[in-house]
C-alpha cells in the first residue's frame, strides 16, 4: 500500500507544470537583393599535354606554365596575383571492345596543370587571356567576377530586408486589426552572394583569340524575420 502511494506521489511530482500561454505574435520576414558592380574577377586558364611517359607529360605541361606566367606578368599581373590551382596526372587507356578480358593498357599520360589569375584590373581581363592562349594555355576554365570588400553590399541588402519585413508586418496587423508591439526577435536568414557560372566556362580553345568579357554586375542577397509583439486594437 505506502509502495503504491509512494509511486503515485512521484509521478505528480515529476509531471512538468503547464508553461503560461506566451504572448501573442506577428512574424514577417523580408527579403532584398542589391546589385553591385564587380572590381575584381579571377581567369583560370588550363594547360593539358600528352606524351607517351609520364614525366615528358609533365615537363611539357609544367614548361608551358612557365611560359604563361612570363606571359601573364608581361601584361600587368603581379607575380603574388598569379597561383597554381591545380596539377593532375593520368593515364590514357587504350580503347577495348566489351568483351575483351585483357587488362587494360596505358597508352599514353595526360598533365593538366590549372593556373588562377587574380585581378584587380577589370580592364585587362581580355589581354590576359589572350596573353596565356598565345603562351601555349589550350583551356579556358572562365572567369569569375567578385567584390574586394562586400561588407556595404551586404549591409544594404540587410537593411533592405529588415524594411521589407517591417512594412509586411505593419500591413498584416492593418488587416487584422491589430498593434504591433514591441519587437520580440530578429534573425537573420543569411547574407549571400549570388554564385554565377564562371563566365566563358569549359571551353577549349583551338585559337589563341580571347573573346571580349563583360562583368556585368553581382547580386547580394539577404533575408531576415522579425516577431513583434501583438498589443491589441
Amino acid at each position: 500500500m505506502h509502495t503504491i502511494l509512494l509511486a503515485a506521489l512521484l509521478m505528480f511530482v515529476q509531471q512538468p507544470a503547464p508553461m503560461p500561454p506566451g504572448p501573442p505574435v506577428l512574424i514577417a520576414s523580408g527579403n532584398a537583393s542589391v546589385m553591385a558592380v564587380p572590381d575584381q574577377a579571377t581567369v583560370r586558364l588550363g594547360i593539358v599535354r600528352q606524351a607517351a611517359v609520364a614525366q615528358t607529360a609533365q615537363e611539357q605541361a609544367n614548361t608551358a606554365a612557365q611560359e604563361i606566367l612570363n606571359a601573364v606578368q608581361k601584361a600587368g599581373v603581379s607575380a603574388n596575383q598569379i597561383q597554381t590551382a591545380r596539377l593532375v596526372l593520368t593515364p590514357v587507356y587504350a580503347p577495348r571492345a566489351p568483351e575483351s578480358r585483357d587488362a587494360p593498357r596505358i597508352v599514353a599520360y595526360n598533365a593538366t596543370n590549372t593556373i588562377s589569375i587574380r585581378l584587380d584590373n577589370l580592364s585587362i581581363v581580355g589581354a590576359v587571356i589572350d596573353a596565356g592562349l598565345k603562351a601555349g594555355a589550350n583551356q579556358l576554365e572562365g572567369v569569375v567576377f567578385g567584390l574586394r570588400n562586400d561588407l556595404p553590399s551586404r549591409q544594404q541588402a540587410l537593411r533592405q530586408a529588415v524594411e521589407e519585413a517591417r512594412s509586411k508586418a505593419q500591413v498584416m496587423a492593418e488587416a487584422a486589426r491589430v498593434r504591433l508591439g514591441e519587437v520580440l526577435e530578429v534573425s537573420e536568414g543569411g547574407v549571400s552572394i549570388l554564385d554565377h557560372e564562371p563566365v566563358l566556362a569549359g571551353r577549349v580553345m583551338a585559337a589563341a583569340v580571347a573573346p571580349p568579357v563583360s562583368p556585368g554586375e553581382i547580386e547580394v542577397r539577404a533575408s531576415v524575420t522579425i516577431r513583434y509583439r501583438i498589443a491589441g486594437k
